[in-house]
């Protein structure tokens, strides 16, 4: 009985974890062989043009990753806590690349500045990486990086989410 319930349950897991990934991958539109033949070229212009101004985002934690955390690394954070961090980092990923991405003369004075102190962030390393720093997930966000957030975004680095760069007085999370 214990057996064939574990077995349901481990079923259960991987079924959440394959629709996760199909979510995932839900940006990507699936198409049927007939509706792939009335694909046209056009709209395969129209497909690489979107793409220059896309942001990439960290993929949230499976349910197998989070319990192959060690114990003393989770403490008492949940899994759901953990990937509401990952949501707030993403938040902030794509508040901050928005703005990159804009030409300066259309931004207000405040976008400016923060245009600004992105640019001075980027190093020869982050060149064509997407990276947020502490101030960033501050600005946009209303998480406090606190002790606790950083023994999340140790779970994270566990998990090859993101890498430290550090240097220059800043601590660069870099999502891979």
């Amino acid at each position: 009985m214990m057996d064939e319930l574990q077995d349901i349950s481990g079923h259960i897991s991987d079924r959440i974890s394959s629709l996760q990934r199909m979510v995932d991958l839900g940006s990507e539109p699936v198409m049927k062989q007939s509706e792939a033949a009335d694909f046209q070229p056009a709209q395969m212009e129209n497909v690489k043009k979107t793409n220059k101004s896309f942001i990439l985002e960290m993929d949230f934690v499976t349910m197998p990753e989070f319990e192959s955390i060690p114990q003393y690394m989770k403490g008492r954070v949940s899994y759901d806590q953990l990937n509401a961090t990952v949501q707030c980092i993403n938040t902030a990923v794509t508040a901050k690349y928005k703005i990159l991405h804009q030409s300066v003369k259309t931004l207000n004075n405040h976008s400016r500045k923060l245009h600004q102190r992105f640019k001075d962030q980027e190093t020869k390393d982050t060149k064509g990486q997407y990276f947020v720093v502490e101030d960033d997930i501050r600005e946009f966000t209303q998480v406090k990086a606190d002790k606790r957030f950083q023994g999340i975004l140790n779970m994270l680095r566990h998990c090859q989410r993101l890498r430290e760069l550090r240097g220059g007085g800043l601590t660069r999370y870099m999502l891979l």
